[in-house]
């Protein structure tokens, strides 16, 4: 293989990919609905995948993950995918392609499970997983403290995620639990996930702060079993 094909590899590799592929599934999902009853229609909703509480104690454990990928109308399509375009640019350059899976995956699974313990209503939305990139921006300021850029970066999303929750606080139709459980989650495993050095104390920082993501997991699908159960 030529240097200038090794080059243009490189460089293909370097661009924010898996942005790339999370935006595209949930515009591919959201024009699918659209066709099939409407990204608004409560059927459509459960159909392809909404957090809905007691199909998950039913056995559809996979409802903690799908609706990260599923909205409900095209503004909120709009808003969460140019949230996500801007924002996954900047964090999948500093955390690379496979870390930066697991902080929105694992982020928006902590979001859905807070929503499920604490939230009974139906939901969906890349804002778990996009309020746990806000919380690995964080992360990133404690890495870098010396980098303006990203100081500068991290204040900016700190600010935005005090005026998302008090404006949630006063919108019955967010899902304020959702926001926080997947800031705390994308705050946690990112920092369980992100230290580079191999020290024992920074080796068990970690395993410290992977097990409480883990306790906390836990913790709130009791919850949300319990909950459903008093209900059913």
């Amino acid at each position: 293989m030529d240097y200038q094909t090794q080059m243009k590899i490189k460089r293909f590799f370097r661009q924010p990919l898996v942005t790339y592929f999370f935006l595209g599934a949930q515009i591919l999902l959201f024009i699918l609905m659209t066709f099939n009853g409407g990204s608004t229609n409560t059927n459509t909703l459960i159909e392809y995948g909404a957090k809905f509480n007691p199909f998950i104690v039913w056995g559809q454990w996979w409802r903690l993950i799908t609706p990260m990928f599923l909205h409900i109308g095209w503004m909120h399509l709009l808003i969460n995918s140019v949230i996500l375009y801007f924002l996954g640019i900047e964090l999948e350059n500093y955390f690379g392609h496979w870390r930066f899976v697991l902080i929105y995956l694992l982020s928006g699974f902590a979001g859905n499970v807070a929503s499920f313990a604490f939230n009974d209503s139906i939901s969906a939305g890349a804002s778990t997983a996009i309020f746990g990139l806000f919380g690995a921006s964080l992360v990133l300021g404690k890495l870098y403290p010396y980098n303006p850029a990203i100081q500068q970066m991290a204040r900016n999303f700190l600010t935005l995620v005090i005026i998302n929750l008090v404006f949630g606080v006063f919108d019955s139709s967010t899902d304020l639990f959702g926001h926080i459980g997947g800031f705390v989650g994308g705050y946690l495993i990112s920092t369980a996930i992100s230290v580079k050095e191999t020290s024992s104390t920074l080796l068990k920082k970690r395993v410290s702060y992977a097990g409480l993501f883990l306790l906390s997991i836990g913790l709130m699908i009791a919850l949300g079993y319990w909950k459903v159960q008093l209900v059913l």
